[in-house]
């Protein structure tokens, strides 16, 4: 697993019995992610996958929607005292003629592997720099259609998934799933949305976007910034295990997307965008 985990001691009391022990830890770091050379975010992140991590933070931000747009990622001198490099730090470097906007104003530079992006918390912003409507008439293809029992199968896909959640038990995953169900791809870290981004960022870099037949399954609550970059990278649907935030509903509402919450065995909410879930066959079958 490399830097992904860690070992610590720790003191275990079971039914009053006291042991010591090695435990397994998922690794939590700072990344900071610069643009063009000049710093532009720091994210605290579970190491790997973090050129996909900053590729997907820029399409969330609006920056890049396709591969032909980024020139390179590379990791930057960010050295301990000693020395040795830390790749804690990425530069990406966009194409020529990739209008970057001033970012640095809009939004608190600092995240958290909670928060997200914290500073940047308008609808409008989302709904201004989007690239591809997800409204599914928007290019003439057959909407995506969901059944609950579809559905219903996914949190089970994602968790058998988790390879890393089986050693630590501590870090949330992202999965995108075709429309029939089928497992595309899985990312795990520290931080929700830093899953999702490195989801995103696979995607750009292999010239995937938009992902306009996906389901986008996330392992805890979808909050604002979760549907943010659903809807940024062309999702139609994003379904979560737990609750939704208000603003993700208007998000969700307000953009076409929908929103699937407390996703468990058979129970689900559809907060928006029912017209993609097969409802009229789950109460005939109800």
């Amino acid at each position: 697993m490399g830097r992904v985990t860690e070992r610590r001691r720790v003191i275990r009391i079971r039914d009053g019995v006291v042991s010591e022990r090695p435990d397994t830890l998922v690794a939590e770091e700072p990344l900071e992610i610069r643009l063009n050379g000049k710093p532009l975010a720091i994210t605290m992140r579970t190491p790997g996958d973090d050129f996909a991590l900053a590729a997907g933070f820029l399409v969330s931000e609006g920056v890049l929607g396709a591969a032909d747009e980024l020139r390179s990622i590379v990791y930057c001198a960010g050295a301990t005292a000693d020395g040795v490099n830390t790749y804690n730090v990425v530069d990406v470097s966009t194409a020529p003629g990739v209008v970057v906007p001033d970012i640095t104003l809009e939004r608190n530079v600092y995240t958290t592997s909670s928060c997200g992006l914290c500073g940047k918390a308008s609808l409008d912003a989302v709904r201004t720099t989007a690239r591809w409507p997800i409204a599914d008439e928007a290019d003439g293809a057959p909407p995506v259609r969901l059944t609950p029992e579809l559905l219903a199968r996914l949190p089970d896909r994602l968790r058998a998934a988790q390879r890393v959640f089986d050693r630590t038990g501590g870090l949330h995953a992202a999965a995108l799933f075709t429309e029939d169900g089928d497992l595309v791809d899985v990312r795990e870290d520290v931080g929700r949305h830093n899953a999702v981004d490195k989801l995103v960022g696979r995607a750009l870099q292999d010239d995937g976007l938009p992902l306009s037949r996906s389901v986008l399954m996330v392992s805890g609550r979808a909050s604002f910034e979760l549907a943010q970059k659903a809807v940024m990278a062309g999702i139609p649907v994003l379904a979560a295990v737990s609750a939704p935030s208000s603003l993700a509903v208007d998000l969700a509402a307000e953009t076409g997307l929908t929103l699937v919450g407390f996703l468990r065995g058979s129970s689900m909410n559809v907060y928006a965008g029912e017209h993609r879930v097969a409802l009229r066959t789950a109460a005939a079958t109800g």
